[in-house]
């Protein structure tokens, strides 16, 4: 999809209707043949991303459990964020506009994928929500801090991500254990 190829190249908040028609090399009214509005546009943006990215970390696990899935997915997450800023940014924006929403599909995939990465964790189902969250706040933050040069220090950007990933591991496990019952 051109637009979302536009929206990584120039950012999801640079993304317009005349731009995208500049682009394609038509008059924008030409556009609203394929697409009713802006909204609209951004929305199959981010319904795109989301089935993307969903690919992504569930080709990246496969196979994998525990660490291994958790290193690799996240490392998918990353690689999809710097890869597709402006396609993860529209996902990101994204709202459900009704129970026929193509979103809602997409966003239960992205979560089967997050839940896959950490299967191998055995978490109670009652505390798996709590770590989807922190492991997606975390990541998020990391890959689109770095996605727009928001580390400056001067140290190993990879070194740093496999310190969080590392830390992250280490509070997963010790949760496990930490909730298993006593034997």
């Amino acid at each position: 999809m051109a637009g979302a190829a536009l929206a990584d190249e120039v950012g999801f908040a640079g993304l317009s209707m005349g731009l995208l028609a500049e682009r394609l090399g038509v008059k924008t009214p030409s556009l609203y043949k394929h697409v009713t509005n802006q909204a609209d546009l951004t929305h199959r943006i981010a319904v795109l991303a989301l089935n993307e990215f969903a690919d992504a970390v569930r080709d990246a696990i496969q196979g994998r459990s525990g660490r291994e899935a958790l290193v690799a997915g996240a490392h998918a997450m990353r690689t999809y964020v710097l890869d597709h800023p402006g396609r993860y940014a529209a996902g990101n924006a994204a709202h459900v506009h009704g129970p026929d929403d193509p979103l809602i599909p997409a966003v239960q995939r992205v979560l089967a994928s997050w839940a896959a990465m950490l299967h191998g964790y055995r978490l109670e189902p009652d505390q798996e929500i709590h770590a989807l969250r922190m492991l997606r706040s975390t990541l998020h933050g990391f890959a689109t801090l770095e996605a727009g040069g928001g580390f400056q220090i001067d140290a190993d950007v990879d070194d740093s991500f496999t310190w969080m990933l590392d830390f992250i591991d280490h509070g997963l496990t010790a949760h496990r254990r930490d909730s298993s019952p006593a034997r």
